[in-house]
């Protein structure tokens, strides 16, 4: 196996083609995967939880939970892969979600609740809407508010407008509220009903009979389809319904014994934005979307909605998750702009100029590298994968310095040939490199053990981190020695200009290692028991504060955040 290693690293030391096609392929693939790889605030998550809700009109909590959420959690309990229910009980509502294992199918566990529901015995008869729902990772690119001056049936028609418009540019995850349905309130006084000797069941089912429309058949010879009857929505045609007709002719009329009220746009069923209704539509994106390209096409749109709108009527996009997104990229950005500026500051202090360079070489190849597997394997540039990139920028330099530092040690004071030096400090240093390189991938890729819906969203750090430091292995073990062979040759018999900072201060670093560093480290020896003894009293001071509670256990940090809502 060593002979082969030393094969391969040979071979790669004295043909400089293939050395840099590697290279050059690192770097290709990883510009051409930025180009393509989906940007979005978090990864995307799949959610195993199913709820069921069920309304009933008039119950108190106590009841449905006795009544209804009794009825229904026995059944679901004993479904399959079920982890955990939480059920919840309102006044008029009930809502029941089940958590389901990891690695579910969700297809399934929704047909089996739904089976479950139908199954269950002793539900009481006026329940409604029992409903069954999958939970489903929606993440949310922006708000736009459409508001004005105008009836709220105007503004939903510059919604709904606006909703298609965006589902004809491929946008269709979009869900408009603040939309509020007029409601004519039907209040029939006791007296009325006694006068007339009718029920109020029976006034309703008139009031009913008359606001729908019922199909009545189709027309065989065309599409053509007919309906039976006349829908009566306003509140005059619902005061002309009748209730009764007399044996003379008379008839009773709603308006005859009823009040009617129209109760339209309220501030609690509606939103406001100042005096002037609004409507809001929110834009999530779909799985496979781009959150800065949704927003930008959102954008557009409702500028080009804006022009065709009258004056006093606005669309605006708030709460706009692309600008955070883009924000918090660039801080990263920025962060680790910075990190590398000081982590290639330090090589070329520390080494020759050109050791330094090629080793910094391998920074962006290895970085590259990892978008390109990132976007190969379906991951996106989030907050989580950013902050991987970021974490590996100081590591992924490590197994270069070792190499290259070695080789120019072997060729400055070994007085070895270019070739042989390079060569020789891969075979010599290859060992520690790889078992450092090993022991970290293994440490981060124990992460992947996190189970649950926190272990899938830190799924991209340990998938970034191993992909990276393989890609740094590569970088130091096949294309390193060969770039170290053509900076070593250019060093031989001189010193060149621009290494005078490196020899400086490596000048000043070998004093401050003989006269400062050596003699407290012959120090630490004279006195190495009080030394141990400090160091695990420190030790159980730690473990004090742990247990003691002095240092609290979060889950979450609460960082500040950037809204107020009321």
């Amino acid at each position: 196996m060593n002979s082969l290693f030393g094969s391969i690293v040979s071979y790669f030391v004295r043909h400089g083609t293939i050395a840099n096609l590697i290279l050059a392929m690192m770097i290709v693939i990883g510009l051409v995967a930025i180009t393509k790889i989906r940007a979005q605030f978090f990864p995307d998550v799949v959610l195993e939880t199913v709820t069921v809700s069920a309304d009933w009109k008039g119950a108190g909590p106590e009841d449905i939970d006795s009544s209804l959420v009794a009825a229904l959690e026995p059944n679901l309990l004993s479904l399959d892969s079920v982890e955990s229910i939480k059920s919840v009980s309102r006044e008029n509502r009930a809502l029941i979600t089940i958590n389901f294992s990891h690695g579910t199918d969700m297809a399934r566990a929704t047909e089996d609740v739904k089976n479950a529901v139908s199954e269950a015995q002793n539900l009481p008869a006026n329940i409604e809407n029992i409903a069954v729902k999958r939970r489903v990772w929606r993440d949310r690119v922006t708000n736009v508010v459409i508001s004005g001056p105008v009836s709220l049936d105007q503004l939903s028609r510059y919604a709904d407008e606006f909703s298609q418009k965006l589902y004809s540019r491929g946008i269709s995850r979009t869900t408009i509220s603040g939309v509020t349905s007029s409601i004519i309130r039907v209040s029939v006084p006791e007296s009325a009903l006694v006068k007339y000797d009718m029920s109020l069941r029976s006034v309703a089912s008139s009031i009913a009979a008359e606001s729908q429309i019922n199909p009545a058949g189709q027309v065989s010879s065309s599409s053509t389809r007919i309906r039976a009857g006349s829908a009566k929505k306003t509140l005059e045609e619902i005061k002309s319904i009748v209730v009764r007709s007399a044996g003379d002719g008379s008839k009773i009329l709603v308006g005859d014994i009823a009040i009617l009220e129209l109760e339209g746009l309220s501030r609690g069923t509606a939103y406001f934005k100042g005096e002037d209704p609004a409507i809001m539509i929110r834009v999530d994106r779909s799985a496979r979307g781009d959150a800065i390209d949704i927003q930008n096409l959102v954008q557009e749109t409702a500028d080009e909605l804006q022009r065709s709108l009258p004056k006093n009527v606005t669309v605006e996009l708030t709460a706009t998750r692309a600008d955070a997104i883009k924000n918090r990229l660039e801080i990263l950005l920025k962060n680790g702009a910075q990190g590398l500026f000081f982590v290639i500051i330090l090589l070329f202090l520390f080494l020759s100029a050109r050791t330094a360079f090629w080793v910094a070489i391998g920074i962006p190849a290895a970085m590259l590298f990892a978008i390109a597997m990132m976007y190969a394997v379906g991951l996106t540039m989030n907050m989580i994968s950013l902050f991987a990139l970021i974490l590996c920028l100081g590591i992924v330099v490590d197994d270069a310095i070792v190499i290259g530092e070695h080789a120019d040690f072997r060729a400055r004071r070994l007085g070895e040939e270019p070739s042989i030096a390079a060569e020789r400090s891969v075979m010599r240093m290859g060992l520690p490199v790889f078992t450092a390189t090993v022991t970290t991938v293994l440490a981060f890729g124990g992460l992947v053990a996190v189970g649950g819906r926190f272990g899938r969203l830190i799924a991209d750090i340990p998938f970034t981190v191993i992909v990276v430091l393989l890609a740094s292995l590569v970088e130091c073990f096949l294309i390193l020695p060969n770039h170290m062979r053509h900076a070593l040759s250019a060093k031989i018999g001189k010193t060149p200009w621009y290494d005078w900072p490196s020899l400086k201060f490596n000048e000043g670093f070998k004093y401050f290692r003989e006269k400062i560093f050596r003699p407290i480290i012959a120090l630490s020896f004279s006195v190495r028991y009080p030394l141990v003894a400090g160091s695990l009293a420190i030790l159980a001071i730690s473990v004090s504060l742990l247990i003691s509670g002095d240092v609290k256990w979060r889950f979450f940090s609460a960082p500040e955040r950037g809204g107020l809502t009321g």
